[in-house]
Protein backbone atom coordinates (compact mmCIF):
# COMPACT_ATOMS: atom_id res chain seq x y z
CA UNK A 1 0.00 0.00 0.00
CA UNK A 2 2.76 2.37 1.11
CA UNK A 3 4.88 1.52 -1.95
CA UNK A 4 1.87 2.08 -4.25
CA UNK A 5 1.37 5.53 -2.73
CA UNK A 6 5.07 6.31 -3.19
CA UNK A 7 4.86 5.22 -6.83
CA UNK A 8 1.75 7.36 -7.35
CA UNK A 9 3.45 10.44 -5.84
CA UNK A 10 6.58 9.85 -7.94
CA UNK A 11 4.61 9.41 -11.18
CA UNK A 12 2.46 12.49 -10.40
CA UNK A 13 5.60 14.54 -9.80
CA UNK A 14 7.11 13.30 -13.05
CA UNK A 15 3.95 14.19 -14.97
CA UNK A 16 3.88 17.64 -13.36
CA UNK A 17 7.53 18.22 -14.23
CA UNK A 18 6.98 17.12 -17.84
CA UNK A 19 3.93 19.34 -18.14
CA UNK A 20 5.86 22.28 -16.72
CA UNK A 21 8.64 21.81 -19.22
CA UNK A 22 6.25 21.52 -22.13
CA UNK A 23 4.32 24.56 -20.86
CA UNK A 24 1.02 22.68 -21.00
CA UNK A 25 -0.04 23.32 -17.42
CA UNK A 26 -2.45 26.27 -17.20
CA UNK A 27 -0.87 27.46 -13.94
CA UNK A 28 2.41 28.04 -15.73
CA UNK A 29 0.96 29.39 -18.99
CA UNK A 30 -1.46 31.74 -17.24
CA UNK A 31 0.80 33.09 -14.50
CA UNK A 32 -0.42 36.61 -13.63
CA UNK A 33 1.99 39.49 -14.28
CA UNK A 34 1.69 43.00 -12.88
CA UNK A 35 3.99 45.35 -14.76
CA UNK A 36 5.22 48.53 -13.14
CA UNK A 37 5.01 51.74 -15.17
CA UNK A 38 6.38 55.09 -14.11
CA UNK A 39 6.27 58.76 -15.11
CA UNK A 40 7.42 62.03 -13.58
CA UNK A 41 3.97 63.53 -14.21
CA UNK A 42 0.79 63.19 -12.10
CA UNK A 43 -2.34 61.15 -12.72
CA UNK A 44 -4.45 62.63 -15.50
CA UNK A 45 -1.43 63.94 -17.43
CA UNK A 46 -1.64 62.76 -21.09
CA UNK A 47 1.45 60.53 -20.97
CA UNK A 48 0.26 58.88 -17.74
CA UNK A 49 -3.33 58.52 -18.95
CA UNK A 50 -2.26 56.94 -22.26
CA UNK A 51 -0.23 54.22 -20.49
CA UNK A 52 -3.06 53.56 -18.02
CA UNK A 53 -5.49 53.12 -20.92
CA UNK A 54 -3.00 50.80 -22.57
CA UNK A 55 -2.90 48.82 -19.31
CA UNK A 56 -6.68 48.42 -19.29
CA UNK A 57 -6.64 47.12 -22.88
CA UNK A 58 -3.80 44.74 -22.02
CA UNK A 59 -5.72 43.39 -19.05
CA UNK A 60 -8.88 42.89 -21.16
CA UNK A 61 -7.06 41.25 -24.05
CA UNK A 62 -5.12 38.84 -21.84
CA UNK A 63 -8.16 38.01 -19.65
CA UNK A 64 -6.50 39.61 -16.64
CA UNK A 65 -3.19 37.75 -17.05
CA UNK A 66 -1.19 40.96 -17.56
CA UNK A 67 -1.93 44.31 -15.97
CA UNK A 68 -0.06 47.58 -15.48
CA UNK A 69 0.41 49.37 -12.16
CA UNK A 70 1.22 53.04 -12.65
CA UNK A 71 3.58 54.95 -10.35
CA UNK A 72 3.10 58.63 -11.32
CA UNK A 73 4.56 61.87 -9.91
CA UNK A 74 8.18 60.71 -9.61
CA UNK A 75 7.26 58.04 -7.05
CA UNK A 76 10.11 55.89 -8.41
CA UNK A 77 12.48 58.82 -8.98
CA UNK A 78 13.30 61.06 -11.93
CA UNK A 79 13.95 59.97 -15.52
CA UNK A 80 17.54 58.90 -14.86
CA UNK A 81 16.39 56.59 -12.05
CA UNK A 82 13.53 55.23 -14.17
CA UNK A 83 15.90 54.35 -17.02
CA UNK A 84 18.20 52.53 -14.59
CA UNK A 85 15.30 50.61 -13.00
CA UNK A 86 13.93 49.57 -16.40
CA UNK A 87 17.38 48.39 -17.48
CA UNK A 88 17.57 45.96 -14.56
CA UNK A 89 13.93 44.85 -14.82
CA UNK A 90 12.72 46.50 -11.58
CA UNK A 91 10.34 48.57 -13.72
CA UNK A 92 8.73 47.50 -17.00
CA UNK A 93 7.49 50.71 -18.68
CA UNK A 94 9.02 54.17 -18.38
CA UNK A 95 8.02 57.35 -20.17
CA UNK A 96 11.17 59.34 -20.70
CA UNK A 97 12.37 62.35 -22.60
CA UNK A 98 14.53 61.93 -25.68
CA UNK A 99 16.79 64.41 -23.91
CA UNK A 100 17.55 61.83 -21.25
CA UNK A 101 18.13 59.11 -23.88
CA UNK A 102 20.37 61.18 -26.17
CA UNK A 103 23.56 60.18 -24.33
CA UNK A 104 22.55 56.49 -24.70
CA UNK A 105 21.61 56.41 -28.40
CA UNK A 106 23.49 59.20 -30.14
CA UNK A 107 21.31 59.72 -33.23
CA UNK A 108 18.38 60.74 -30.99
CA UNK A 109 20.25 63.97 -30.38
CA UNK A 110 19.08 65.22 -33.76
CA UNK A 111 15.66 65.77 -32.12
CA UNK A 112 17.37 67.68 -29.32
CA UNK A 113 18.73 70.38 -31.62
CA UNK A 114 17.14 73.82 -31.21
CA UNK A 115 14.53 74.72 -33.84
CA UNK A 116 15.00 71.42 -35.70
CA UNK A 117 11.25 71.29 -36.43
CA UNK A 118 9.24 74.12 -37.99
CA UNK A 119 6.25 73.22 -35.84
CA UNK A 120 4.56 70.36 -34.00
CA UNK A 121 2.78 69.13 -37.15
CA UNK A 122 6.15 68.46 -38.80
CA UNK A 123 7.45 66.74 -35.68
CA UNK A 124 4.43 64.40 -35.74
CA UNK A 125 4.96 63.50 -39.38
CA UNK A 126 8.55 62.57 -38.58
CA UNK A 127 7.86 60.39 -35.52
CA UNK A 128 4.91 58.62 -37.21
CA UNK A 129 6.93 57.80 -40.32
CA UNK A 130 10.05 55.81 -41.25
CA UNK A 131 12.45 58.13 -39.39
CA UNK A 132 10.56 57.61 -36.14
CA UNK A 133 10.37 53.84 -36.62
CA UNK A 134 14.10 53.57 -37.34
CA UNK A 135 14.88 55.52 -34.16
CA UNK A 136 12.76 53.13 -32.08
CA UNK A 137 14.42 50.13 -33.73
CA UNK A 138 17.88 51.56 -33.05
CA UNK A 139 17.14 52.10 -29.36
CA UNK A 140 15.85 48.52 -29.07
CA UNK A 141 18.89 47.11 -30.91
CA UNK A 142 21.44 49.08 -28.88
CA UNK A 143 23.24 46.82 -26.38
CA UNK A 144 23.94 49.94 -24.32
CA UNK A 145 20.27 50.91 -23.91
CA UNK A 146 19.01 47.55 -22.53
CA UNK A 147 15.54 48.87 -23.38
CA UNK A 148 12.85 48.14 -25.97
CA UNK A 149 11.46 51.38 -27.42
CA UNK A 150 7.69 50.97 -27.76
CA UNK A 151 6.51 54.29 -29.11
CA UNK A 152 6.59 58.07 -29.24
CA UNK A 153 4.66 60.61 -27.24
CA UNK A 154 3.98 64.27 -27.76
CA UNK A 155 5.62 66.76 -25.44
CA UNK A 156 4.61 69.95 -27.22
CA UNK A 157 6.79 73.02 -27.60
CA UNK A 158 9.18 74.19 -24.89
CA UNK A 159 9.33 77.84 -23.87
CA UNK A 160 11.19 79.70 -21.11
CA UNK A 161 9.47 80.61 -17.83
CA UNK A 162 10.68 82.84 -15.00
CA UNK A 163 9.50 85.99 -13.23
CA UNK A 164 10.60 88.26 -16.04
CA UNK A 165 10.06 88.35 -19.80
CA UNK A 166 12.68 87.43 -22.40
CA UNK A 167 11.54 88.92 -25.74
CA UNK A 168 15.15 88.97 -27.07
CA UNK A 169 18.28 86.88 -26.41
CA UNK A 170 19.91 89.86 -24.67
CA UNK A 171 17.16 89.77 -22.02
CA UNK A 172 18.38 86.34 -20.82
CA UNK A 173 21.82 87.67 -19.90
CA UNK A 174 22.86 86.56 -16.40
CA UNK A 175 19.75 84.41 -15.91
CA UNK A 176 20.27 80.86 -14.58
CA UNK A 177 17.84 78.64 -16.50
CA UNK A 178 17.38 74.96 -15.65
CA UNK A 179 17.91 72.61 -18.59
CA UNK A 180 17.80 68.82 -18.91
CA UNK A 181 21.15 67.13 -18.33
CA UNK A 182 22.34 66.98 -21.91
CA UNK A 183 25.18 69.23 -23.17
CA UNK A 184 23.11 70.24 -26.23
CA UNK A 185 20.43 71.79 -24.03
CA UNK A 186 22.86 73.60 -21.77
CA UNK A 187 24.69 75.00 -24.80
CA UNK A 188 21.37 75.94 -26.42
CA UNK A 189 20.45 78.09 -23.41
CA UNK A 190 23.94 79.60 -23.32
CA UNK A 191 23.62 80.48 -27.03
CA UNK A 192 20.19 82.01 -26.35
CA UNK A 193 21.86 84.42 -23.94
CA UNK A 194 21.18 82.73 -20.61
CA UNK A 195 23.21 80.54 -18.28
CA UNK A 196 22.10 76.91 -18.75
CA UNK A 197 22.09 74.84 -15.55
CA UNK A 198 21.74 71.03 -15.76
CA UNK A 199 19.48 69.82 -12.98
CA UNK A 200 17.19 66.86 -12.25
CA UNK A 201 13.48 67.53 -12.79
CA UNK A 202 12.66 66.34 -9.27
CA UNK A 203 14.82 69.15 -7.78
CA UNK A 204 13.36 71.95 -9.88
CA UNK A 205 10.38 73.27 -7.90
CA UNK A 206 12.44 74.00 -4.78
CA UNK A 207 15.26 75.44 -6.93
CA UNK A 208 12.80 77.90 -8.51
CA UNK A 209 11.29 78.70 -5.12
CA UNK A 210 14.62 79.40 -3.43
CA UNK A 211 16.26 81.20 -6.36
CA UNK A 212 18.91 78.52 -7.02
CA UNK A 213 17.76 79.01 -10.62
CA UNK A 214 15.93 82.02 -12.06
CA UNK A 215 13.78 80.02 -14.45
CA UNK A 216 13.31 76.88 -16.51
CA UNK A 217 11.81 75.84 -19.83
CA UNK A 218 9.08 73.41 -20.70
CA UNK A 219 5.63 73.02 -22.27
CA UNK A 220 2.42 74.56 -20.84
CA UNK A 221 1.02 71.28 -19.38
CA UNK A 222 4.21 70.75 -17.36
CA UNK A 223 4.26 74.35 -16.15
CA UNK A 224 0.74 73.76 -14.82
CA UNK A 225 0.95 70.14 -13.62
CA UNK A 226 4.19 70.64 -11.66
CA UNK A 227 2.89 73.89 -10.06
CA UNK A 228 5.91 75.79 -11.40
CA UNK A 229 3.54 78.60 -12.40
CA UNK A 230 3.15 79.38 -8.68
CA UNK A 231 6.77 80.56 -8.56
CA UNK A 232 7.32 81.54 -12.24
CA UNK A 233 4.72 83.97 -13.57
CA UNK A 234 6.05 84.90 -17.04
CA UNK A 235 6.09 82.50 -19.99
CA UNK A 236 8.19 83.69 -22.95
CA UNK A 237 7.19 81.86 -26.15
CA UNK A 238 10.69 81.11 -27.44
CA UNK A 239 9.65 77.74 -28.96
CA UNK A 240 13.32 76.73 -29.00
CA UNK A 241 12.72 73.00 -28.60
CA UNK A 242 10.04 70.62 -29.87
CA UNK A 243 11.21 67.31 -28.45
CA UNK A 244 9.11 64.15 -28.73
CA UNK A 245 9.23 61.70 -25.85
CA UNK A 246 9.39 57.93 -25.83
CA UNK A 247 8.04 55.13 -23.73
CA UNK A 248 10.33 52.17 -23.27
CA UNK A 249 10.08 48.64 -21.92
CA UNK A 250 12.62 46.70 -19.87
CA UNK A 251 14.56 44.40 -22.22
CA UNK A 252 15.09 41.99 -19.35
CA UNK A 253 11.31 41.53 -18.98
CA UNK A 254 10.71 41.70 -22.75
CA UNK A 255 13.01 38.74 -23.42
CA UNK A 256 10.88 36.62 -21.06
CA UNK A 257 7.64 37.30 -23.00
CA UNK A 258 6.11 35.06 -25.63
CA UNK A 259 6.12 36.27 -29.24
CA UNK A 260 2.33 36.70 -28.98
CA UNK A 261 2.61 38.93 -25.90
CA UNK A 262 5.34 40.98 -27.55
CA UNK A 263 3.16 41.48 -30.65
CA UNK A 264 0.20 42.53 -28.49
CA UNK A 265 2.32 45.05 -26.57
CA UNK A 266 3.60 46.54 -29.83
CA UNK A 267 0.06 46.84 -31.24
CA UNK A 268 -1.26 48.53 -28.09
CA UNK A 269 1.79 50.79 -27.97
CA UNK A 270 1.03 52.19 -31.42
CA UNK A 271 -2.54 52.84 -30.31
CA UNK A 272 -1.23 54.56 -27.16
CA UNK A 273 1.04 56.78 -29.30
CA UNK A 274 -1.93 58.10 -31.30
CA UNK A 275 -4.30 58.26 -28.33
CA UNK A 276 -1.83 60.27 -26.26
CA UNK A 277 -1.71 62.87 -29.01
CA UNK A 278 -5.45 63.55 -28.79
CA UNK A 279 -5.18 63.73 -25.01
CA UNK A 280 -2.20 66.07 -25.39
CA UNK A 281 -3.95 68.57 -27.65
CA UNK A 282 -6.98 68.84 -25.35
CA UNK A 283 -4.80 69.04 -22.23
CA UNK A 284 -2.55 71.75 -23.69
CA UNK A 285 -5.49 73.98 -24.56
CA UNK A 286 -6.88 73.50 -21.06
CA UNK A 287 -3.46 74.16 -19.48
CA UNK A 288 -3.01 77.45 -21.38
CA UNK A 289 -6.47 78.62 -20.28
CA UNK A 290 -5.79 77.70 -16.64
CA UNK A 291 -2.33 79.32 -16.63
CA UNK A 292 -3.73 82.56 -18.02
CA UNK A 293 -6.54 82.48 -15.44
CA UNK A 294 -3.89 82.00 -12.72
CA UNK A 295 -2.14 85.20 -13.85
CA UNK A 296 0.68 83.77 -15.95
CA UNK A 297 1.74 86.26 -18.62
CA UNK A 298 2.35 84.81 -22.11
CA UNK A 299 4.96 86.87 -23.97
CA UNK A 300 5.61 86.84 -27.73
CA UNK A 301 9.32 86.96 -28.63
CA UNK A 302 11.59 87.69 -31.58
CA UNK A 303 11.84 84.05 -32.74
CA UNK A 304 14.21 84.81 -35.58
CA UNK A 305 16.69 86.35 -33.13
CA UNK A 306 16.61 83.17 -31.01
CA UNK A 307 16.87 80.97 -34.11
CA UNK A 308 19.90 82.91 -35.35
CA UNK A 309 21.51 82.89 -31.91
CA UNK A 310 21.33 79.08 -31.75
CA UNK A 311 22.80 78.46 -35.22
CA UNK A 312 26.25 77.63 -33.73
CA UNK A 313 24.65 74.78 -31.73
CA UNK A 314 23.07 73.31 -34.88
CA UNK A 315 26.38 73.71 -36.72
CA UNK A 316 28.36 72.03 -33.94
CA UNK A 317 26.05 69.11 -33.14
CA UNK A 318 24.13 68.77 -36.40
CA UNK A 319 27.02 68.26 -38.83
CA UNK A 320 27.08 64.48 -38.40
CA UNK A 321 23.30 64.28 -38.89
CA UNK A 322 23.25 66.13 -42.21
CA UNK A 323 21.46 63.36 -44.15
CA UNK A 324 18.91 62.90 -41.37
CA UNK A 325 18.32 66.66 -41.08
CA UNK A 326 17.58 66.80 -44.83
CA UNK A 327 15.03 63.99 -44.44
CA UNK A 328 13.40 65.86 -41.53
CA UNK A 329 13.26 69.11 -43.52
CA UNK A 330 11.60 67.23 -46.39
CA UNK A 331 8.92 65.75 -44.10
Amino acid sequence: MQSNRREFVKSSAALAAAAAVSGSMPAFAQQKQVWKASDVHPLGYPTVEAIQRMGKKLEQQTNGRISIQMFPSMQLGGEKEMIEQAQVGALQIARISVGAMGPVVDELNVFNLPFVFKDEAQMRRVIDGPIGQKMLDDISASPQSRLIALGWMDAGTRNVYANKAFPKPADLKGQKIRMMGNPIFVETMNAMGGNGVAMGFNELYSALQTGVVDGAENNPPTLLAQNHYQVSKVYSLTGHLIIPEIFVFSKRTWDSLSKEDQALVRKLSREAQLEQRQLWDAYTKEAVDKLKAAGVQFVEVDKKAFYDATQPVRDKYGAKYNALLKQIQAS
